[in-house]
């Protein structure tokens, strides 16, 4: 059965934290991609990208996302670069799973973020790199995404209400007959 939801969005929009809570109120599983590629890998992301490349790592994202599209029925968080490779873009398309892009200002990202540590991509100034990251994912993000949830100034609780009331919508949406 695959993902109920997939959760996309740029580095400290709260994949992660809303995920959990989402999860916990739908009753399901939560997963992170970044973590199944670490236990995949047995190495930490940022020691893949050390000593293999951020073309292998990407690679080896595929393939875990690509499993988990189809063998995890709960929440997904996906890493934020997950979306730009074609195949993994195109099996989320695919999939009818409902897609929320978690959004916040460039600023708020990078207080959260900080110094960038643990994220292989941010390490030389975090709050430059987040600009460029988003200028680039930004347009395929909102392509992906069947939902939108800003995240500024709002509690994980929140933004995971806001998420659980929209994913009913949508399902009543998706249910309700054809006008003939």
């Amino acid at each position: 059965m695959p993902p109920r939801i997939l959760l996309i969005g740029l580095p400290g929009t709260g994949k992660s934290s809303v995920g959990r809570r989402v999860a916990e109120r739908l009753g399901v599983e939560f997963a992170d991609s970044d973590s199944m590629i670490e236990v995949r890998a047995g190495r930490s992301i940022p020691r893949i990208f050390a000593e293999d490349g951020e073309p292998a790592f990407r690679q080896l994202e595929a393939s875990v996302v690509a499993d988990a599209l189809t063998k995890f029925s709960g929440v997904l968080a996906l890493g934020g670069g997950a979306v730009l490779t074609e195949s993994t873009k195109q099996a989320i398309a695919a999939s009818g799973i409902p897609v929320v892009l978690l959004h916040t200002q460039l600023a708020t990202l990078a207080n959260r973020v900080g110094t960038g540590a643990g994220r292989p991509l941010l390490a030389d100034d975090p709050g430059h790199r987040l600009a460029e990251l988003a200028a680039v994912r930004e347009p395929v993000y909102r392509a992906l995404a069947a939902l939108v949830v800003d995240t500024e100034r709002r509690s994980t609780g929140r933004v995971a209400e806001v998420i659980a009331r929209l994913l009913d919508d949508l399902a009543e949406v998706r249910e309700a007959p054809a006008n003939e």
